[in-house]
Order: C-alpha cells, then structure tokens, then sequence
C-alpha cells in the first residue's frame, strides 16, 4: 500500500480516496502531508486511531467518514440473539492482523455477553487457510451461531464464509449487506452505498476548494438490517415477525 500511495503522489493526484480498513489511509497519510486525503469507511475512532485531530475539526490533510463499525458489535449480537434465541455459545471471528478493530470488537462483545449469559469462543483467520481451519474449529466445537467481525479481508472472502456457514449449518452475522447478498445468514451495519456516496460528496467539494481541514469527520446515519430468507430456510431456521418487519431488506 505504501508503494501505491506513492505513486499516487508521484502522479500529483488532486485528491486521494481511501476505503476499506486504516491500512491505506495511513499509507496515503504517511505518503503525502498536502495532497487531500477523504477516508470512505473507517470503521474504527479515526481519532483514537491518530489520523485527524478531531471529529469537528480534523486538521492536516485527511477527513472522511465513520462507520461506527465496532460501536455496532454489542446491537448485531442482540440480534444473532433475538434470530436464534436458544444459542448459548457464539463463536467469534477476528482478523488478528487488524489489532485496533480486533481489540475493539472483542471488549464491546464479551460485555454483551456476560449480560446475555452467552459463552464467546474466538477465532482468529487472516488467511483463506486459516479461515478454513476455523470452521474446522466450529465443526468440532459446535457453537450455535457465528459473529464475523468487520474486517476489509473477510469481505473479499464473503462467498467462502458463506458456503463455510452453509456447509456447517450454523447461522452467521454479518456487517455489510454484501455479506448477505453473497449467501450469508444476516448483517447489520453502515450502509456502504450511503457512506460511499457521502465521500463523494466531500471529495467534490474538495475538488471545488474547501480544505479537508474544514470539513468534519462525518459519522454514518444509515444503517441497514439485511436478512436472508433462502438462507435461513436452508438452515432449517423461521424469521421471526418482529426481525422481518424490521429489516431493510430480505433476501427471498
């Protein structure tokens, strides 16, 4: 990633976009303290992290959007919980190579557990062999339901997650909609699309002459309960009404 940000400077971009995890933004970051810098999805504190000063006022060159990502661990558990509400033992799924988001999600999770009484198990899988070894782990220990953490790798990884899940006949939640889209159980999380066209907003206004320093740190307001029902029904599991009426989308 640094190699690409500094060919990005080297080409004297007017503005570079970042999405995914932190990596490429403090990648651009570390490359360019001049050429703007918009961050699409962070899902973790961007001030905890160190890439802008403040939400208000994020100094420097970097702004973008928040995701609130790991703030919504605690709520996609109350719902796996409300989806499968015999479930005693969750297995957690974490990208150990994403230290902040790992760290994050875990804190908020066994909190919310201990107050539920469930038992959390994680698992941990930054590589296409070790998410298959974790499922391994699943088959043996048998949890009865899954939490896949926010995490850039196992979104590219969505379809295999989602035949894993499958194969082991143990439902799953989910961040994004993709997820779901791809075969998954059900997520919960930002909407991609709204904070995606959000950064396109800031960046032409970038592009227009406002300083990144000016514009605040926005925190996403959309989010989206995406369910589907195929899935489920695969699963041998029924929606409840109150989930249906809920979601945003089922997934027939």
């Amino acid at each position: 990633m640094s190699e690409l940000a500094a060919d990005l400077v080297r080409r004297r971009v007017a503005v570079i976009v970042t999405g995914g995890g932190p990596a490429p933004t403090f990648a651009a970051k570390s490359a360019t303290a001049t050429i703007p810098i918009v961050f699409a999805a962070i899902g973790n504190d961007p001030v905890k992290l160190g890439l802008v000063a403040s939400l208000a006022r994020p100094g420097g060159n970097v702004t973008g959007i928040s995701l609130l990502a790991t703030e919504l661990a605690t709520k996609r558990l109350e719902l796996l919980r409300e989806m499968v509400p015999a479930i005693t033992h969750v297995a957690v799924l974490v990208n150990p190579t994403e230290a902040s988001n790992t760290e994050a999600t875990l804190k908020d999770l066994e909190t919310a557990a201990r107050l539920m009484g469930l038992e959390i198990t994680t698992l941990k899988a930054s590589t296409i062999g070790e998410i298959n070894a974790a499922f391994a782990t699943i088959q043996s220990e048998r949890p009865g339901a899954i939490f896949v953490a926010l995490d850039s790798f196992f979104t590219a990884r969505r379809v295999q997650l989602a035949l894993l899940a499958m194969l082991h006949r143990v439902p799953v939640i989910y961040g994004f909609r993709p997820f779901t889209e791809a075969g998954g159980f059900m997520s919960y999380g930002t909407s991609l699309t709204d904070a995606y066209r959000q950064s396109g907003g800031y960046t032409g206004r970038i592009l227009k002459g406002a300083k990144p320093a000016d514009l605040p740190v926005v925190r996403a307001t959309k989010f989206e309960l995406v369910i589907n029902a195929s899935t489920a029904k695969m699963l041998g599991l029924t929606v409840p009404d109150k989930l249906l009426v809920a979601a945003d989308e089922v997934i027939e």
